[in-house]
């Protein structure tokens, strides 16, 4: 994915570790089924398009993805995972309002 246009990347076990690699990426763990998870869909579509070309957004489906939520021991969905340079700095868990998200992402940006 191109950072620079504010698009979600939708990543797969076989993807995630190249779309992680560099920068800061956020990662939506959801499901189809997940009420909590249709509701910070729009929130992560508003900050791709504000951060665009400073973070990638990107989700990934654990019901069609198994490994990669196992690896990462996502329990509760949905999960936003926080990767720099393909490490993992931080988690936020749940459907949470757009400013505590802003906050990581300005913290792990500096």
């Amino acid at each position: 994915m191109d950072a620079t246009n504010g698009t979600i990347t939708q990543v797969t076990d076989g993807s995630f570790a190249a779309e992680v690699a560099q920068g800061l990426v956020l990662v939506d763990f959801w499901a189809t089924w997940c009420g909590p998870c249709q509701i910070v869909a729009p929130i992560l579509e508003d900050l791709a398009g504000e951060y665009a070309g400073k973070i990638k957004v990107a989700k990934l489906d654990v019901d069609s993805n198994p490994q990669t939520a196992q690896k990462f021991n996502v329990r509760s969905i949905p999960s936003i995972l926080f990767f720099k340079d393909g490490e993992h700095v931080d988690t936020v868990i749940g459907a949470v309002p757009k400013d505590m998200i802003q906050e990581k992402i300005d913290a792990h940006i500096a």
